[in-house]
Protein backbone atom coordinates (compact mmCIF):
# COMPACT_ATOMS: atom_id res chain seq x y z
CA UNK A 1 0.00 0.00 0.00
CA UNK A 2 1.61 3.24 -0.98
CA UNK A 3 1.30 6.88 0.73
CA UNK A 4 -0.77 9.54 -0.32
CA UNK A 5 0.68 13.17 0.00
CA UNK A 6 -1.71 15.73 1.11
CA UNK A 7 -1.72 19.65 -0.25
CA UNK A 8 0.40 21.79 2.19
CA UNK A 9 -1.10 22.44 5.24
CA UNK A 10 -4.03 20.76 5.05
CA UNK A 11 -5.95 17.57 6.68
CA UNK A 12 -8.06 15.06 5.92
CA UNK A 13 -11.56 15.49 6.56
CA UNK A 14 -15.17 13.64 6.60
CA UNK A 15 -16.80 14.69 3.08
CA UNK A 16 -20.33 13.81 2.47
CA UNK A 17 -22.65 10.38 2.22
CA UNK A 18 -24.60 10.50 -0.90
CA UNK A 19 -28.28 9.31 -0.95
CA UNK A 20 -28.25 5.81 -2.01
CA UNK A 21 -30.08 5.21 -5.51
CA UNK A 22 -33.65 5.05 -5.88
CA UNK A 23 -34.82 1.61 -6.01
CA UNK A 24 -31.45 0.05 -6.48
CA UNK A 25 -31.22 -3.57 -4.63
CA UNK A 26 -27.40 -4.43 -5.86
CA UNK A 27 -25.18 -1.34 -5.08
CA UNK A 28 -21.06 -0.71 -4.45
CA UNK A 29 -20.07 1.75 -1.42
CA UNK A 30 -17.56 4.12 -3.35
CA UNK A 31 -15.41 6.21 -1.18
CA UNK A 32 -13.49 8.55 -3.51
CA UNK A 33 -10.95 11.25 -2.41
CA UNK A 34 -11.85 14.93 -2.91
CA UNK A 35 -10.11 18.26 -3.28
CA UNK A 36 -10.58 21.31 -4.86
CA UNK A 37 -8.08 24.01 -4.64
CA UNK A 38 -10.43 27.08 -5.86
CA UNK A 39 -12.91 26.41 -2.83
CA UNK A 40 -9.65 26.50 0.12
CA UNK A 41 -11.39 23.63 2.07
CA UNK A 42 -9.37 20.36 3.60
CA UNK A 43 -8.77 17.22 1.11
CA UNK A 44 -12.18 14.91 2.21
CA UNK A 45 -13.48 11.40 1.55
CA UNK A 46 -16.76 11.24 0.00
CA UNK A 47 -19.25 8.21 0.07
CA UNK A 48 -21.36 7.19 -3.03
CA UNK A 49 -23.27 4.45 -3.93
CA UNK A 50 -23.21 2.83 -7.53
CA UNK A 51 -25.97 0.83 -8.52
CA UNK A 52 -24.59 -2.54 -10.20
CA UNK A 53 -27.73 -2.89 -12.52
CA UNK A 54 -26.99 0.09 -13.96
CA UNK A 55 -23.28 0.03 -14.33
CA UNK A 56 -20.25 -1.61 -16.00
CA UNK A 57 -18.13 -3.71 -14.01
CA UNK A 58 -14.71 -1.80 -13.69
CA UNK A 59 -13.99 1.01 -11.63
CA UNK A 60 -14.15 3.23 -13.87
CA UNK A 61 -17.69 2.73 -14.84
CA UNK A 62 -18.23 2.96 -11.39
CA UNK A 63 -16.81 6.77 -11.69
CA UNK A 64 -18.66 7.22 -14.26
CA UNK A 65 -22.10 6.38 -13.05
CA UNK A 66 -20.92 8.88 -9.91
CA UNK A 67 -19.68 11.31 -12.79
CA UNK A 68 -23.28 11.20 -14.41
CA UNK A 69 -25.99 10.46 -12.07
CA UNK A 70 -25.01 12.02 -8.69
CA UNK A 71 -21.98 14.56 -8.33
CA UNK A 72 -21.07 15.89 -11.98
CA UNK A 73 -18.55 17.98 -10.06
CA UNK A 74 -16.05 14.84 -9.78
CA UNK A 75 -12.72 15.22 -11.63
CA UNK A 76 -10.85 12.74 -13.14
CA UNK A 77 -8.84 11.91 -16.31
CA UNK A 78 -10.23 9.06 -18.62
CA UNK A 79 -9.77 8.47 -22.19
CA UNK A 80 -9.51 4.61 -24.09
CA UNK A 81 -11.15 3.00 -21.71
CA UNK A 82 -8.82 -0.08 -22.66
CA UNK A 83 -6.07 0.11 -20.73
CA UNK A 84 -4.16 1.85 -23.63
CA UNK A 85 -3.72 5.42 -22.84
CA UNK A 86 -3.24 5.54 -19.46
CA UNK A 87 -5.12 8.54 -18.31
CA UNK A 88 -7.06 6.71 -15.34
CA UNK A 89 -4.15 5.92 -13.54
CA UNK A 90 -4.86 6.18 -9.81
CA UNK A 91 -4.45 4.60 -6.36
CA UNK A 92 -7.32 1.75 -5.88
CA UNK A 93 -7.63 -0.30 -3.01
CA UNK A 94 -4.47 0.86 -2.18
CA UNK A 95 -2.57 -0.08 -5.37
CA UNK A 96 -2.44 2.09 -8.24
CA UNK A 97 -3.89 0.86 -11.24
CA UNK A 98 -5.75 1.75 -14.33
CA UNK A 99 -9.47 2.23 -13.48
CA UNK A 100 -10.62 1.10 -16.72
CA UNK A 101 -8.74 -2.82 -16.55
CA UNK A 102 -9.85 -2.95 -12.58
CA UNK A 103 -12.82 -4.55 -11.86
CA UNK A 104 -15.01 -3.84 -8.91
CA UNK A 105 -15.76 -7.45 -8.10
CA UNK A 106 -11.50 -7.74 -7.47
CA UNK A 107 -12.35 -4.88 -4.80
CA UNK A 108 -13.28 -6.34 -1.38
CA UNK A 109 -15.38 -3.93 0.60
CA UNK A 110 -15.65 -0.09 -0.42
CA UNK A 111 -13.71 0.81 -3.50
CA UNK A 112 -11.49 3.28 -2.12
CA UNK A 113 -10.05 5.91 -4.49
CA UNK A 114 -7.27 8.34 -4.41
CA UNK A 115 -4.67 10.32 -6.91
CA UNK A 116 -1.41 8.82 -7.55
CA UNK A 117 0.42 8.92 -4.52
CA UNK A 118 3.21 11.29 -3.60
CA UNK A 119 2.29 13.81 -7.31
CA UNK A 120 0.94 17.31 -6.70
CA UNK A 121 -3.10 17.28 -7.35
CA UNK A 122 -4.56 19.75 -9.74
CA UNK A 123 -7.99 18.60 -8.20
CA UNK A 124 -10.01 15.70 -6.67
CA UNK A 125 -8.48 12.84 -9.07
CA UNK A 126 -5.96 14.18 -11.09
CA UNK A 127 -2.22 14.58 -10.13
CA UNK A 128 -0.05 17.35 -11.64
CA UNK A 129 2.51 14.62 -14.40
CA UNK A 130 3.75 17.94 -15.48
CA UNK A 131 7.09 16.87 -13.82
CA UNK A 132 7.01 13.42 -15.01
CA UNK A 133 6.54 14.45 -18.59
CA UNK A 134 9.35 16.90 -18.68
CA UNK A 135 11.30 13.95 -17.78
CA UNK A 136 10.37 11.58 -20.42
CA UNK A 137 11.25 14.27 -22.77
CA UNK A 138 14.51 14.60 -21.52
CA UNK A 139 15.85 11.36 -22.09
CA UNK A 140 14.82 11.77 -26.05
CA UNK A 141 12.31 9.30 -26.84
CA UNK A 142 12.81 9.23 -30.58
CA UNK A 143 15.00 7.89 -32.92
CA UNK A 144 18.44 9.00 -33.23
CA UNK A 145 20.81 8.60 -36.07
CA UNK A 146 23.55 9.85 -38.16
CA UNK A 147 23.49 7.68 -41.20
CA UNK A 148 21.54 8.76 -43.65
CA UNK A 149 17.70 8.09 -44.11
CA UNK A 150 17.03 5.19 -46.13
CA UNK A 151 14.60 5.56 -48.77
CA UNK A 152 12.11 3.50 -47.41
CA UNK A 153 12.45 2.16 -43.76
CA UNK A 154 15.37 1.48 -41.04
CA UNK A 155 15.35 -2.38 -41.46
CA UNK A 156 15.72 -4.57 -38.01
CA UNK A 157 15.97 -7.79 -37.46
CA UNK A 158 13.47 -10.03 -35.62
CA UNK A 159 16.13 -11.00 -32.83
CA UNK A 160 16.65 -7.22 -32.59
CA UNK A 161 13.09 -6.32 -32.58
CA UNK A 162 12.02 -9.02 -30.48
CA UNK A 163 14.44 -7.14 -27.39
CA UNK A 164 12.11 -4.31 -27.13
CA UNK A 165 9.36 -6.66 -25.85
CA UNK A 166 8.29 -5.61 -22.39
CA UNK A 167 9.58 -2.40 -23.15
CA UNK A 168 7.81 -0.81 -25.71
CA UNK A 169 4.21 -1.59 -24.14
CA UNK A 170 4.78 1.08 -21.43
CA UNK A 171 1.64 3.65 -21.48
CA UNK A 172 3.62 6.32 -19.53
CA UNK A 173 0.39 5.64 -16.76
CA UNK A 174 2.75 6.61 -13.73
CA UNK A 175 1.78 3.88 -11.81
CA UNK A 176 4.92 2.64 -11.07
CA UNK A 177 7.32 5.78 -11.00
CA UNK A 178 4.33 6.92 -8.41
CA UNK A 179 4.77 3.61 -6.67
CA UNK A 180 8.37 4.08 -6.15
CA UNK A 181 9.84 5.41 -2.67
CA UNK A 182 12.89 6.86 -4.26
CA UNK A 183 11.28 8.44 -6.41
CA UNK A 184 9.27 10.19 -3.29
CA UNK A 185 12.16 10.99 -1.96
CA UNK A 186 13.98 12.03 -5.34
CA UNK A 187 11.08 12.78 -7.70
CA UNK A 188 13.07 16.21 -8.96
CA UNK A 189 16.30 14.27 -9.77
CA UNK A 190 15.67 10.35 -10.23
CA UNK A 191 14.11 9.85 -13.12
CA UNK A 192 12.29 7.27 -12.03
CA UNK A 193 11.09 3.65 -13.21
CA UNK A 194 8.93 4.75 -16.08
CA UNK A 195 11.02 7.03 -17.86
CA UNK A 196 13.95 5.06 -17.14
CA UNK A 197 12.73 1.89 -18.51
CA UNK A 198 11.45 4.07 -21.91
CA UNK A 199 15.12 4.94 -21.59
CA UNK A 200 16.49 1.83 -21.58
CA UNK A 201 13.82 0.63 -25.00
CA UNK A 202 16.16 3.53 -26.71
CA UNK A 203 19.28 2.29 -26.16
CA UNK A 204 18.62 -1.36 -26.79
CA UNK A 205 17.14 -0.38 -29.83
CA UNK A 206 19.46 -1.93 -33.33
CA UNK A 207 18.16 0.97 -34.98
CA UNK A 208 19.71 3.93 -33.20
CA UNK A 209 23.05 5.19 -33.15
CA UNK A 210 23.03 7.34 -30.20
CA UNK A 211 23.77 5.20 -27.22
CA UNK A 212 26.81 6.50 -26.02
CA UNK A 213 25.26 10.26 -25.85
CA UNK A 214 22.22 8.78 -24.13
CA UNK A 215 24.36 6.91 -21.48
CA UNK A 216 26.48 10.28 -21.14
CA UNK A 217 23.17 11.40 -20.29
CA UNK A 218 22.01 9.66 -17.64
CA UNK A 219 25.57 9.73 -15.68
CA UNK A 220 24.49 11.21 -13.05
CA UNK A 221 24.47 10.19 -9.22
CA UNK A 222 20.23 11.22 -8.90
CA UNK A 223 18.98 10.06 -12.90
CA UNK A 224 19.66 6.87 -12.43
CA UNK A 225 21.61 5.48 -9.16
CA UNK A 226 18.38 6.32 -6.91
CA UNK A 227 17.02 2.54 -7.61
CA UNK A 228 17.02 0.49 -4.59
CA UNK A 229 15.52 -2.72 -6.18
CA UNK A 230 12.56 -2.22 -4.23
CA UNK A 231 10.09 -3.66 -6.91
CA UNK A 232 7.34 -1.72 -6.20
CA UNK A 233 6.94 -1.05 -9.95
CA UNK A 234 6.57 -4.46 -11.25
CA UNK A 235 4.47 -5.35 -8.77
CA UNK A 236 2.34 -2.32 -9.63
CA UNK A 237 2.87 -2.06 -13.69
CA UNK A 238 -0.71 -2.67 -15.09
CA UNK A 239 0.89 -3.83 -17.93
CA UNK A 240 2.91 -6.52 -16.29
CA UNK A 241 6.47 -4.65 -17.69
CA UNK A 242 9.26 -4.80 -15.07
CA UNK A 243 10.92 -1.03 -14.74
CA UNK A 244 13.68 -2.80 -12.33
CA UNK A 245 15.17 -5.11 -14.55
CA UNK A 246 15.26 -1.97 -17.46
CA UNK A 247 17.47 -0.02 -14.61
CA UNK A 248 19.19 -3.11 -13.69
CA UNK A 249 20.70 -3.31 -17.48
CA UNK A 250 21.57 0.01 -18.03
CA UNK A 251 23.84 -0.07 -15.02
CA UNK A 252 25.41 -2.84 -16.51
CA UNK A 253 26.05 -0.64 -19.98
CA UNK A 254 27.54 1.77 -18.08
CA UNK A 255 29.95 -0.76 -16.25
CA UNK A 256 30.48 -2.33 -19.80
CA UNK A 257 31.09 1.07 -21.49
CA UNK A 258 34.00 1.48 -18.76
CA UNK A 259 35.90 -1.60 -19.07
Amino acid sequence: MVQLTLPKNSQMTEGKTWPKPAGATRLKEYKVYRWDPDTGANPRIDTYFVDLDDCGPMVLDGLLYIKNKIDAGLTFRRSCREGICGSCAMNIDGTNTLACTKGMDDVKGPVKIYPLPHMPVIKDLVPDLTTFYAQHRSIEPWLKTVTPEPQTEWRQSHDDRTKLDGLYECILCACCSTSCPSYWWNGDRYLGPAVLLQAYRWLIDSRDEATGERLDNLEDPFRLYRCHTIMNCANTCPKGLNPAKAIAEIKKMMVERRM
